[in-house]
């Protein structure tokens, strides 16, 4: 669980139940204490026609999604290249994805924990979702740092080598786990 999912859920467990994002604020409106739960997906990786289509399926089963930014986004223009992203999604535009790069998933509290993704196998995949902005990152700014001899680069390399190794760890515990499952 992220540090912003404890955020919302602990937000909600006094009464607080998110009703906008902005760039920098949440909006919340009071309601029942517990009375909401909340998940947050990385989304950056998908096209905005998958991201629709995971939306709908989400609010069919009963779920309210909001979009949320990773970053401030001061740029010129309104796109983004993400690399990391599948086809469909690698040039993000202000009119479909830009700043769009969480969603946070709210259901009523029923008493079951809230979870998206429930097997083994969709943790893992998400995991490796994760990882890989981190991965190109982290790689970009240490072969920046050696091949340009921009030393201030190593120490930005190593900020986004902590999420991966995190994520890398999380990998590594379900295959781990998985193994367990099969004997």
């Amino acid at each position: 669980m992220s540090l912003q999912e404890k955020w919302l859920n602990r937000m909600s467990s006094r009464g607080y139940r998110l009703v906008h994002t902005g760039i920098l604020f949440y909006e919340f409106d009071a309601c029942d204490a517990n009375r909401y739960l909340y998940c947050i997906e990385f989304i950056s990786n998908k096209s905005s026609s998958e991201i629709s289509e995971y939306i709908n399926f989400l609010n069919d089963l009963g779920y309210r999604t909001i979009y949320k930014n990773m970053n401030l986004d001061y740029c010129i223009g309104k796109f983004k290249w993400r690399p990391w992203a599948g086809k469909g999604n690698r040039i993000s535009a202000s009119w479909s994805t830009f700043n769009r790069e969480l969603l946070i998933v709210e259901k009523e509290n029923d008493g079951n924990p809230f979870e998206i993704y429930s097997t083994l196998a969709d943790k893992k995949s998400y995991y490796k979702t994760l990882k890989t902005p981190y991965m190109f990152l982290s790689s970009f700014f240490f072969l920046l740092g050696f091949f340009d001899r921009a030393w201030m680069a190593f120490p930005m390399g190593a900020v986004f080598l902590i999420p991966l190794l995190f994520y890398q760890y999380m990998i590594f515990k379900i295959s781990c786990e998985e193994r367990i499952k099969e004997y």
